[in-house]
Formats: structure tokens, C-alpha cells, sequence
């Protein structure tokens, strides 16, 4: 998220705001390392940057940038070797072209999904809400061309009673585990449902919904709560929000969130992952608001909290972190796991083009 909103308080219960770190048995990850790309790194006129999404399939990494007026993915490989990033290179460049049917739209995008049918993508937009102008879940061709728009209930809207927050609205996309669908997640409540994230405890719920590939409606979804803000803001503006998700087996997911407290330079943000499970949680999807609503919503556990690592970063930078994907079989057989930071064009304070890698095993 670029932009951050101001929050007012007028008592803070700090203990209360932060999952407590629980014990895990289904899921473990382990940091390996740390690769951060040069700010000036440019390809084919564009400096590589506001890296808000990653994805990989056979080899290959699939980056999308979030720049509105500019909107594009790039394409890089990665080596790894000895649990390590030897090297990272940006080898390509799609630029997302908006066809005469999404002249309108606004394409501020923020994840991505290789689609392996067929061999395009899978795109999040946050639109433009503060200018009526819609999120969306996007089909983009492997040249750009932007090819087909999932139709979205009417709460998402940029006119809805229910009132969307600008850039807080579709942030992360998975392939459902199943293969049959993309699961897409807010990264703050709609307003009718609840508040955003503030350092005392409030009942911020954002919804996760499911999309059915065959016929783009959307069919399922669950309410997930979000922490509250990690850090007293000393400059009085924080935000929480969901920033990525992966379904890794039927209704169990990888949920990353980022947390950001104005006044720290560049040791504003906390980024947690967290294991969630939404197997016994309420379909939502034909609630029109969620406040006074009875429902269920998913389960989560603290899987991982970058704190405990931030030693091992450059300078201690716990950055932006925003994308996160399945990588390849590292060596000792185990799966990685890869993370982006969106370095927001350094808008803010000494920021880094961050990717890091951990292994996880998944306990059967």
C-alpha cells in the first residue's frame, strides 16, 4: 500500500493489538538469505521498482510493479545454490496494455499468478477508489494485452454502500489448491465491515474470495481478521493490511501482513506470516456487510514474524514486504519459499528492492 492513512487514537492497549507467537505443528519456515537489487537497476526505460507481487513457474520469476501510470511485469531468473541467492537478474519486460475494453480501468497492480494454461497471468488491481474506479481481478495475455476482468459482487465496488478503502481493496491473489479457481484477499475491511487496524484492538475483518476459473464468478469466501498496528506511530500514521496469500493444501493457507508505523525511517514496518486455516469458516460471499452479522470466521497462527531475523538484514531493514510465492526444490529436497519487498520508488525513506528466501516444509 503507497499511500498511508491517518490514524487517530485516544487510548493505546499495545499487549492487545499483536497475535502472540503459538506453536506450529502443520507448517515450518526457516530464513536462508537475503538478495537486494540496486535501486538504479533499469530495464528497457523503466527503473525496477514498487515490486508488488511475485510469482514462479519453471525457472522463471514473474514480478509486477505497482506503478499506475506505467503498469508492468517484469520477467528475471534467480540462482540458488547452497541455500543461498547467488544471483538475480531482470531479463525482460511486459508492459500491460489496456485494451480499448479497459480504457477506463485503473491498473494499480499488486499480485500476480502465472497461469499455466496459458502461459499468461493473473493479476490483482486496487483501481482507484477515491475516483470511482473499480478493483479488479485481471486475465492478461503473455504480450500485456489485458483480456478479460472476473466480475466482482457489488460490495467491492467503487460506489457501493459499503465503501471500499482506497488502495485497501485487492492486494493478494493464489490459485486455489484444487486448480479450479484464484482466491483474492482485501488488504483492509470494506468500511460497513470494520475498522482498519489501529494499535488497540478492533475487529478488523477483510474477506477472501474465491473465484471459479470456468466462469469467473466468484463462489466462496471467509472473513479473516487482521493484527492491529505492531508500533506506537510516532508521526501518527500506521496501517496493517493482508498484502499476499497461497493456498497450500484444501483451505489452508500462507497469509503474509504488513504493518507500518510512520516515524521510524526505514525500520517502520513489522512482517509477519501467518498459517491460516479456513476449513470450518462461514461463507460469507452473500453478506452485504459483516457488522452484526453471526458468522465464523478463519483460524490463524503466527508462522513466522521477520523481527526474529531483521539482524541478518541489510542495515536491519525490515522492508516492504508485499509478494510472496512458492520457488523452487532447494537442495536438501524441501520447498522454498520467495518473498518481494515493494520499495515504493523510495517515496518515503531508505528503501530496498528486498527478495528473501526461506525454506518451508509442510507437514503431511
Amino acid at each position: 500500500m503507497k499511500k498511508l492513512l491517518p490514524l487517530f487514537f485516544s487510548f493505546i492497549i499495545c499487549s492487545c493489538a499483536v497475535t502472540r507467537n503459538i506453536e506450529n505443528e502443520m507448517v515450518e519456515l526457516r530464513y536462508l538469505d537475503e538478495y537486494v537489487l540496486p535501486a538504479n537497476t533499469s530495464v528497457e526505460n523503466t527503473i525496477v521498482g514498487g515490486l508488488s507481487g511475485i510469482d514462479y513457474h519453471e525457472g522463471k520469476y514473474y514480478l509486477v510493479s505497482d506503478q499506475s501510470s506505467n503498469p508492468r511485469i517484469y520477467i528475471a531468473s534467480l540462482k540458488i545454490e547452497n541455500l543461498k541467492i547467488q544471483k538475480l537478474s531482470i531479463e525482460q519486460l511486459i508492459t500491460v496494455k489496456k485494451t480499448s475494453k479497459f480504457q477506463d480501468e485503473v491498473f494499480d497492480l499488486e499480485s500476480i499468478r502465472y497461469d499455466k494454461e496459458s502461459g499468461g497471468f493473473i493479476v490483482t488491481s486496487e483501481g482507484l477508489i477515491k475516483k470511482n474506479k473499480n478493483p479488479g481481478l485481471f486475465a492478461i495475455s503473455e504480450l500485456g494485452e489485458a483480456l478479460y476482468s472476473y466480475p466482482i459482487p457489488e460490495y467491492f465496488k467503487s460506489t457501493s454502500g459499503q465503501k471500499p478503502r482506497n488502495n485497501g481493496v485487492f492486494e493478494g491473489v493464489s490459485e486455489s489448491f484444487d486448480g479450479q479457481g484464484y482466491w483474492v484477499g482485501m488488504e483492509l475491511p470494506l468500511e460497513e465491515d470494520g475498522a482498519k487496524p489501529k494499535i488497540f484492538p478492533t475487529r478488523s475483518h477483510v474477506r477472501i474470495t474465491k473465484f471459479d476459473k470456468k466462469t469467473g464468478e466468484p463462489i466462496r469466501q471467509f472473513a479473516y481478521k487482521l493484527d492491529g498496528i505492531s508500533k506506537l506511530p510516532i508521526n501518527y500514521f500506521a496501517v496493517n493490511g493482508l498484502t499476499e496469500i497461497l493456498e497450500y493444501a484444501e483451505d489452508k493457507f500462507l497469509i503474509l501482513e504488513r504493518s507500518y508505523s510512520a516515524g521510524y525511517g526505514s525500520h517502520g514496518n513489522t512482517v509477519k506470516i501467518f498459517e491460516v486455516d479456513a476449513s470450518e469458516a462461514t461463507n460469507t460471499l452473500q453478506m452485504q456487510s459483516l457488522r452484526g452479522e453471526n458468522y465464523r470466521k478463519a483460524e490463524k497462527k503466527l508462522l513466522f514474524n521477520f523481527k526474529s531475523v531483521k539482524d541478518k538484514l541489510t542495515n536491519q531493514i525490515i522492508d516492504n514486504i508485499e509478494g510472496m510465492s512458492f520457488g523452487p526444490i532447494l537442495e536438501n529436497g524441501n520447498k522454498s519459499l520467495i518473498l518481494v519487498s515493494d520499495n515504493n520508488f523510495n517515496s518515503f525513506a531508505r528503501q530496498l528492492n528486498q527478495f528473501i528466501l526461506m525454506e518451508i516444509h509442510i507437514k503431511n
